[in-house]
């Protein structure tokens, strides 16, 4: 291939030149095939070629002289692209022109199956082009449409297999496609239309079912059938022989079975009475069929991995055909034994499938099942009842469910030990949401089935155990998935019950462990003794050596250094920990002391080979129990105990940096500075309120560290630079900094004394914090967490800390705002909590807004508006939530919110138009409505009493105002389209909901650009719409004494 100069490249976009058609296909084929400068040139003309308004007059000539491919499908982009966004500024001629263009196009590459065949992708696009076209044109400017498609296709089969294409594209955009696409008017409009005209195309698929033998005709047939059925009205479906010539004809032919199968999954799917016996005979006719194709004794998982596509998704349509009827219609059909049976041994079969998707499918037709069974007569305690017969005709299908789920029960997030693809046990580390999704669905449903039939559940299990114990089936995998489906059913038995099932299980296991050698197979076992343990908390609490005795072998486990063991030990260890922490500080029948002082007695021994972080997770573990000690006294002495060994340490480092400060530049010194604080965040968020008197010892002292590292920090960024953050030492400052502010904000968050946090903790904390925050020169080295922490403070305190918030804005706000104002990328953290904290602000301490200089408000209000522009959705969020709070509390303080409205109002409704017409922001639509939506409620209430404009009347001002502002945004709107928008806003502003609706409904006429025609059908629908709203809003406004003001009622001393 050539290299092309840019120069001559550029020739294309000379629209005074005949195109070169040659030189098209070599810049087309430069952008599939050269790389480089080449590559980025072929990007830039096309590109502009494509943005050039007069590209599609070129279409037909690329069409037609072009011989790639490529360049043809190019040309095809264009047109789409003028079609949706220009195609009512064309005109009228244009328009038919290049209708008659495309169709013509079609019906040339469609007549002929072998042409068809080879430019397959060309037509495919061709049939879009032409859909996005009916969608403009259909039916006002094209009534004949529906009558000429199937006019055309009754003369050429060929013709006809494209023609269903095209009605197959054109149900899904109206159908499936058109929320936020087109109005909703006008989609319902195209809905009707589709239903009125329905009769011919149904005569077209029946006359082509019935007396075709062209296979890919009937083909294409089924697949627009299939996106027809959810929408044709039920006579169609229910009350022509369609439904038995689909089972009886299609189904049983190889070709067109898996289609046919989606098309009665379809019918099954629906939720009809009054064809009770329609849906009975369909099921015994399917079954039937399914008997001449399935052997009954076929290993369906065999044949799945074994098989060619189309008998893969043979089984996978058949599992969803099943599950859809049975969940639909099952009770009808019960009673029809031999064919029922039949169908759930097939689902049976089915759920041995080891295809997570398919097994997915049978998994929600058997929870269902499970549930409704549950739900006819829910649990009732030890007192048994006679089982009813619907479970009685379920029962032994239930019963090989539960076996499918103990085989095949997924992975639950606690464990941590696994084994992977190689056969090697591992830690995880990545968790996988899938498997946990799974694990959340099958563990749902085996709490059903164990609440059908718990001894079933029970024998099932206790002889998967033996097996695993006995060592006939022992495998890693056996014994995962059998402790996974143990742990999963918690709560599901009695409780005498479960304490006869897990003293079995748990001494069972204990033993295994003992019994099986070598470090992976300890692994496995230790794994799933921690899940399940750690799944009954009820028995645990009930039987208090069984619970020494497991606390015990955890704290063993602790000093197994395979991966994810100590891990896991730790996490089991703060679960029992949480849930049974009052019989850790109760003193125990035949016990000397309390098992927490025990445990507090050799905490070192305990934690000896644990990492740091393990180390967190047991004092948080500790600090559990601790806290369920009611006497305060004895759970200080306790505290004091439990924080001896990193107070030890703390003591220390804080000796020496009292002798030399510049032992805080030690690293050593840092990294267990660091790790000590994490250890008190965890004590601090288990003890909650009580951690005070730990606080107490090292709050001033912390402090002090605080500011001469962040001191530290700031000198070596002014050093050396940005990038000095990252080396270890700076690092290590940094989390000493981070974590001083998570335990202060983690306390005052959980205590319950705000005075004792107002006089002895406030002050101090402001002091050094705030100053160090406003004093820091470097931007990188403010920390971003002092933000978060400001605002968790006043969340805490709310009215209490007001007089604390000019201080706080003080030292924060400017020095911020000057960090984030430049764009929207940078310090995204510090973006984040900087707007956490004007939203703690703005809901608890709103007065301290309206008490700041007006030029400081101002700067509030701009960072706010700043906040709802960002493309950060967290963020703009944020932004939309303070301004909307603010606008509510005004309502409290009637004097500012006037002179407010007076300056803000305009510009705020200027703003909030800006971002919701931005396609960057439409994920906040409702939000938007929501501000909108009081704004105007606001004008049309007269609650804003001073003059908003020039003229008297507030309403016609914000009227005119807004017309005026979307009339120089977007050009191409008609004046008549603006004035149904603007009236809309005041007439629906009482409903958020239909507010929003009518919002979306605009955005997308912005995004097609219209042209002068004010008689749009589906602008008059819209104007008929928002009247009767109207209508509507004045009939309950008159129903209710006093909505309505006296002048705007006509009483009989009017007449």
């Amino acid at each position: 291939m050539a290299t092309l100069s840019f120069e001559e490249a550029r020739k294309l976009l000379d629209f005074n030149e005949k195109l070169d058609i040659g030189l098209l296909d070599n810049i087309v084929e430069s952008l599939y095939a050269s790389q480089g400068e080449q590559l980025r040139m072929a990007q830039d003309v096309l590109t502009t070629l494509k943005e050039h308004p007069d590209a599609w007059t070129r279409v037909d000539t690329i069409l037609e002289y072009s011989q790639n491919q490529q360049t043809k499908y190019y040309a095809l982009q264009i047109l789409e692209e003028v079609i949706k966004t220009r195609w009512k500024i064309l005109p009228r001629n244009q328009c038919e022109g290049i209708k008659k263009y495309v169709v013509g196009l079609i019906i040339k590459t469609s007549s002929d199956s072998t042409v068809m065949e080879a430019n397959k992708v060309y037509l495919n696009k061709l049939n879009i082009i032409l859909v996005q076209i009916l969608k403009r044109e259909w039916p006002k400017n094209w009534e004949s449409f529906i009558g000429d498609i199937v006019g055309a296709s009754k003369t050429n089969e060929s013709l006809c297999q494209n023609n269903m294409q095209i009605l197959k594209l054109l149900s899904e955009e109206v159908f499936d496609f058109s929320s936020g696409q087109i109005t909703q008017t006008k989609a319902k409009h195209l809905k009707d239309t589709m239903c009125s005209e329905f009769s011919q195309i149904f005569q077209l698929c029946s006359f082509v079912l019935e007396g075709s033998l062209n296979a890919p005709l009937i083909a294409a047939t089924l697949e627009t059938l299939l996106r027809f059925l959810n929408w044709i009205p039920y006579g169609y479906i229910f009350e022509t022989k369609l439904v038995s010539t689909l089972i009886n004809k299609f189904l049983s032919v190889p070709m067109f079975r898996n289609v046919t199968l989606k098309c009665l999954s379809e019918i099954a799917g629906l939720t009809v009475n009054n064809y009770r016996h329609i849906y009975v005979e369909m099921f015994e006719q399917t079954v039937e069929q399914f008997s001449a194709i399935i052997n009954p004794i076929t290993n369906m998982n065999h044949i799945y991995y074994n098989g060619s596509d189309a008998e893969q998704n043979f089984i996978q349509n058949l599992a969803m055909f099943l599950c859809t009827f049975l969940k639909e219609h099952g009770p009808l059909v019960e009673n029809n034994t031999a064919s029922f049976n039949k169908a759930l041994h097939y689902l049976l079969l089915i759920s041995e499938v080891e295809d997570v998707e398919i097994f997915k499918i049978c998994l929600e037709y058997w929870n269902s099942l499970a549930a409704a069974l549950y739900k006819e007569i829910p649990y009732q305690g030890p007192f048994r009842i006679s089982t009813p017969s619907r479970r009685t005709i379920y029962a032994e299908t239930l019963s090989k469910v539960r076996c499918i789920m103990i085989y095949r029960m997924a992975k639950p997030e606690e464990v941590l030990v696994v084994e992977n693809e190689n056969g090697e046990v591992v830690r995880e580390f990545m968790k996988d949401t899938n498997a946990i999704n799974l694990y959340k669905s099958m563990r749902e449903t085996l709490v059903y089935l164990t609440h059908l039939d718990y001894v079933d559940t029970e024998t099932l299990m206790i002889s998967r155990l033996m097996e695993q114990v006995n060592g006939t089936e022992f495998s890693w995998k056996n014994l995962n998935t059998l402790c996974w489906a143990i742990g999963s059913i918690s709560g599901a038995f009695h409780e005498e019950d479960e304490k006869r099932f897990l003293v079995t299980v748990i001494k069972e296991l204990l033993g295994l462990c003992e019994q099986k050698k070598g470090k992976d197979n300890k692994a496995i076992i230790a794994s799933n003794i921690m899940y399940v343990v750690g799944q009954y908390p009820r028995f645990l609490r009930a039987h208090w050596k069984f619970l020494k005795t497991v606390v015990n072998k955890l704290f063993e486990f602790m000093h197994e250094t395979h991966d994810g063991v100590q891990d896991m030990a730790c996490d089991t260890f703060i679960k029992i920990a949480l849930k049974c922490r009052r019989h850790f500080v109760t003193m125990q029948t035949n016990e000397a002391c309390t098992f927490i002082d025990e445990i507090l007695g050799s905490m070192s021994t305990i934690m000896c080979d644990l990492q740091p972080q393990q180390v967190h997770t047991f004092y948080e573990a500790v600090g559990y129990m601790i806290s369920a000690q009611a006497d305060c006294v004895a759970q200080e002495a306790l505290i004091e105990k439990y924080m001896m060994l990193p107070n030890q340490v703390w003591d220390e480092i804080i000796s020496q940096a009292s002798k030399n400060v510049d032992y805080l530049k030690d690293m050593s010194a840092v990294k267990q500075l660091g790790s000590i604080l994490k250890t008190n965040v965890r004590a601090c968020k288990a003890l909650g309120h009580a951690y005070v008197t730990q606080l107490g010892r090292i709050y001033l002292d912390m402090l002090n560290v605080y500011k001469i590292m962040s001191e530290n920090i700031s000198q070596a960024i002014a050093l050396n630079g940005v990038n000095v953050t990252n080396q270890p030492l700076i690092k290590e400052m940094n989390v000493v900094t981070k974590e001083t502010l998570t335990l202060i904000s983690e306390w005052i968050t959980k205590s319950c004394d705000p005075q004792l946090v107002m006089d002895n903790f406030i002050p101090p904390l402001l002091e050094a914090v705030l100053l160090d925050y406003q004093r820091t020169k470097v931007p990188t080295a403010r920390e971003a967490k002092v933000l978060s922490t400001m605002a968790s403070i006043v969340n805490k305190l709310q009215g209490r800390i007001t007089p604390h918030v000019p201080k706080i804005l003080d030292s924060v706000f400017e020095c911020t705002l000057d960090m984030i104002k430049d764009n929207l990328e940078d310090y995204p953290q510090h973006r984040t909590n900087f707007y956490e904290l004007l939203n703690a602000v703005n809901a608890h301490c709103f007065e301290a807004f309206l008490n700041i200089p007006p030029a400081k408000f101002r700067l509030v209000f701009d960072s706010i508006v700043w906040a709802f522009k960002h493309t950060m959705r967290n963020v703009a969020e944020n932004g939309l939530n303070i301004l909307y709070q603010m606008l509510v509390n005004l309502s409290s303080h009637p004097q500012a919110a006037q002179s407010f409205y007076q300056t803000y109002f305009t510009d705020i409704l200027t703003q909030i138009f800006a971002v919701v017409t931005d396609t960057s922001h439409t994920a906040n639509l409702l939000m938007h409505a929501q501000i909108l939506a009081y704004m105007f409620t606001l004008v049309e209430t007269d609650q804003i009493t001073v003059n908003l404009g020039p003229i008297p009347s507030n309403t016609l001002y914000v009227q005119e105002y807004v017309a005026s502002l979307l009339k120089n945004a977007f050009t191409h709107l008609t004046d008549n389209q603006i004035k149904v928008f603007v009236t809309g806003l005041f007439n629906l502003d009482q409903d958020v909901a239909a507010f929003k609706e009518h919002l979306r409904d605009f955005l997308v006429q912005i995004r097609e650009v219209t042209g002068e025609d004010d008689s749009d059908l589906y602008l008059e629908e819209r104007e008929n719409a928002l009247r009767l709203a109207q209508e509507e809003k004045r009939r309950v406004q008159m129903s209710v004494p006093g909505l309505l003001n006296p002048h705007e009622m006509q009483d009989m001393q009017d007449i």
